[in-house]
């Protein structure tokens, strides 16, 4: 039995709710997650001190920029930012159908990890709502390169990341992690690991207006000397990959449904993570839509079988 693959859509039982800032904003932001019906999908709803709603499905074909963080929307005044924690977090857990309310233009980034919006959706609950789920089946290898950067999927029995980084630093240096994603293992291998950067960076961030809200509650820093400014220090030894695994996670979130196979990358981050989704979703001999059958909640990923679904093809755009 492949722990993690759910024959069925489910939803969060109860509203629940976190505020906090945003990380490049500097705002203060608060979100809500609503139940959802089946179908729904993962919707952001914004709303606007004018009364007005711009609500963005949280699926490819909405994805704007990438450079630091995954946004929804290419209108800058209008879009929703730094999804992938808060999408991280929904896709590991399981959970298909969510409108997520916000009354800013990003997600709160908490303390720089997924594991507040994990608590917050544990204490919520989840329910079955008795709806196939479908799923994204990897068929055949799918790879793009960048420089000396690369991602692909290929296929495999389950859903899978392996990801590896390496970063002129002798702090982070190379490091991997790989494994088979399930809710536990997303718990305690991969939700508390935080977003990270360099000191050396902070001042050109600032002058282009990001970052504004980033401090040592909500990143790790590292100083000039590569060492780690933050006094509680590291959570792992190998934080900073356990992190880019956790945003390639969210950034996958955005196929439109989750995905049955093994995704891997050297040296990315969410534009390449992106960039390998898009190609992927745009080759449709390279992957096929799944559901798995009635008899059970919970089954192999071999044993689920192919449908034909135009209406979820259609979201990727």
């Amino acid at each position: 039995m492949t722990v993690g693959l759910l024959g069925f859509q489910t939803t969060i039982a109860t509203p629940v709710s976190l505020s906090g800032i945003g990380v490049h904003s500097g705002s203060p932001v608060s979100i809500t997650f609503q139940p959802a019906e089946a179908g729904t999908g993962i919707v952001f709803s914004r709303s606007f001190a004018d009364g007005s709603v711009a609500e963005y499905r949280a699926v490819s074909s909405n994805v704007g920029n990438t450079d630091l963080c995954t946004v929804l929307g290419t209108s800058l005044s209008r879009s929703v930012a730094t999804i992938e924690h808060v999408m991280a977090a929904l896709y590991a857990l399981g959970l298909d159908n969510v409108v997520v309310e916000v009354d800013g233009a990003e997600m709160p980034i908490m303390d720089g990890s997924s594991f507040p919006f994990i608590e917050a959706i544990e204490q919520a609950g989840i329910v079955n709502l008795g709806e196939k789920r479908r799923y994204i089946r990897v068929l055949k290898p799918v790879r793009i390169d960048s420089g000396s950067s690369w991602a692909e999927f290929r296929p495999y029995d389950g859903t899978r990341f392996e990801v590896e980084i390496d970063f002129d630093s002798p702090l982070i240096g190379r490091q991997s992690w790989k494994g088979d994603l399930t809710a536990q293992v997303f718990r305690d291998e991969l939700s508390r690991a935080r977003t990270f950067g360099f000191m050396r960076d902070v001042e050109r961030l600032w002058a282009a207006g990001y970052a504004l809200g980033s401090s040592l509650e909500n990143s790790v820093v590292i100083s000039d000397d590569d060492t780690v400014v933050n006094v509680e220090g590291l959570r792992f030894v190998d934080e900073f990959v356990r992190h880019k695994t956790l945003d390639a996670v969210g950034d996958l979130a955005i196929a439109g449904a989750q995905f049955i196979g093994c995704y891997r990358s050297y040296r990315g981050g969410h534009k390449m993570n992106s960039q390998a989704l898009k190609a992927l979703l745009s080759d449709r001999t390279a992957y096929e839509i799944v559901e798995a059958p009635v008899r059970s909640q919970r089954v192999r990923a071999r044993e689920f079988v192919p449908v034909n679904a135009p209406e979820l093809t259609a979201w990727f755009g």
